[in-house]
């Protein structure tokens, strides 16, 4: 691996072991091998190289979610969109340290504004990938850029967010898997039917 792979790999190690606010620029040097100026030229400051290995993490993860999403293909796309947030809810322990590490970094973005277009970008590729997979659910010619996919596609990515940021805060709180189904079935399954 080069520099740029090797502090990427460094930083997801350090992101779970110490925490997106307690890792310092020799952390990713000692812990990669490299030195210095490899951070400032690959990622233009030690943030930059912490937020680039988040959404390497982050885009993993969503893939992750996306291959079970569509793991069935007769699956409805109702049926996909559980399946995905199920394995969401299952997998959020594993990625606690990830999910910190976010929210610290996204707290340090609102006074940078680099590094807050680092964290827009990602979420507009996220945004994308997820809309690409909501439209491929329909299977009836929408596009992903359909402003309806879109809007779906941000609401998909927020209930992840937000039952990520409750696990966190209160792990006990967050509905398993079969009561979120039963939940949303319950309140939106005659809507889901109704014609408009």
């Amino acid at each position: 691996m080069g520099h740029r792979q090797d502090l990427l790999a460094a930083a997801r190690r350090l992101l779970r072991t110490k925490g997106y606010a307690r890792i310092t620029a020799r952390d990713l040097v000692a812990e990669s091998g490299t030195n210095l100026a490899s951070i400032g030229y690959h990622f233009g400051s030690k943030e930059g190289l912490l937020n680039a290995a988040i959404g390497e993490a982050i885009e993993e993860w969503t893939e992750q979610l996306a291959r079970v999403a569509m793991a069935d293909p007769a699956a409805t796309p109702a049926e996909r969109g559980f399946s995905a947030w199920s394995a969401m809810l299952d997998g959020v322990a594993a990625q606690r340290e990830l999910v910190v590490s976010y929210l610290e970094a996204l707290a340090q973005a609102e006074r940078a504004p680099a590094l807050r277009e680092q964290f827009a970008r990602q979420y507009r590729r996220c945004r994308e990938r997820v809309a690409e997979l909501v439209a491929e659910s329909l299977g009836d010619g929408t596009t992903p850029d359909d402003p309806q996919v879109r809007a779906l596609a941000g609401f998909v990515m927020a209930v992840c967010d937000g039952f990520a940021v409750q696990w966190v805060l209160d792990p006990e709180g967050v509905p398993a898997a079969d009561e979120l189904r039963r939940g949303v079935e319950r309140v939106w399954g005659p809507a889901h039917h109704t014609e408009r």
